[in-house]
């Protein structure tokens, strides 16, 4: 009898017996026209597979940046290439290895999905002023948003007032919005109406129905001083907890 045949993997997925041995795992989407890892991420079962299921259920123009590159991949007559990077890990540990592989890989569209790490890749002086920083004792009712690397194309007010998944209600409630950055609150800002993220609402912004965000102005000079540049207290920091929404009240 000569050699079973060997089984290819396609987008359809993994087998049952081989995603009981995976695990939690971090992956990356590579583009074979150029070797470009343009998406890393973590998950369980047949994840690495989802992002060009989701392309080819789509219809329409409006995919956005990942799905973008997928369809431009296939209509080039190529195929994504999937890559199990680490495999049989934990959670936590997944949650670390696909921080590092972010950090690795910077220009990849991951940082987009909402990816932010408070202990990712930092100049020995960010290092310094971080864990020197004297803690925030917060007196004001304070939403805590943190900032992805993302977002320097925009301004920090920009970066900071928009897009969120968040109860408008209780963000309402905020005296204070505190743009923060991995560990280290950055600027201060009071919001006065928050709104969908629809394009009506922020024209200059883009459209992102079923987010939030805020009109507002930066927070009064005793307020600033109170807050920016202090550490972010690590009872607001949970390791590997992706939401970047935080209160403190």
């Amino acid at each position: 009898m000569g050699p079973s045949p060997r089984r290819t993997v396609k987008a359809a997925g993994f087998p049952p017996e081989v995603t009981r041995q995976l695990a939690a795992y971090v992956y990356r989407l590579i583009d074979p026209r150029n070797g470009e890892t343009f998406y890393v991420g973590k998950g369980h079962g047949n994840r690495v597979f989802a992002h060009v299921r989701d392309e080819l259920g789509r219809e329409g123009d409006a995919l956005g940046d990942k799905l973008d590159r997928i369809r431009e991949i296939r209509l080039a007559g190529f195929e994504v290439a999937h890559v199990i990077h680490r495999h049989g890990l934990d959670d936590r540990t997944a949650f670390e290895v696909e921080a590092a592989l972010i950090d690795a890989y910077p220009g990849n569209l991951g940082l987009q999905d909402g990816h932010e790490h408070d202990r990712g890749a930092m100049h020995a002086r960010e290092i310094l002023a971080r864990y020197a920083a004297e803690p925030a004792e917060f007196a004001h009712r304070a939403l805590l948003i943190s900032i992805p690397r993302s977002s320097t194309k925009r301004s920090l007010y920009d970066a900071t007032r928009f897009a969120w998944k968040l109860d408008p209600r209780k963000a309402e409630r905020a005296e204070v919005v505190l743009a923060t950055a991995q560990g280290l609150i950055r600027e201060a800002f009071v919001a006065k109406a928050w709104h969908e993220a629809t394009a009506a609402n922020f024209p200059e912004l883009g459209n992102s129905p079923g987010r939030w965000g805020f009109v507002g102005r930066p927070a009064p000079r005793e307020m600033r001083d109170r807050y920016v540049g202090k550490r972010v207290p690590d009872v607001y920091r949970k390791r590997g907890a992706a939401n970047p929404i935080r209160y403190t009240w």
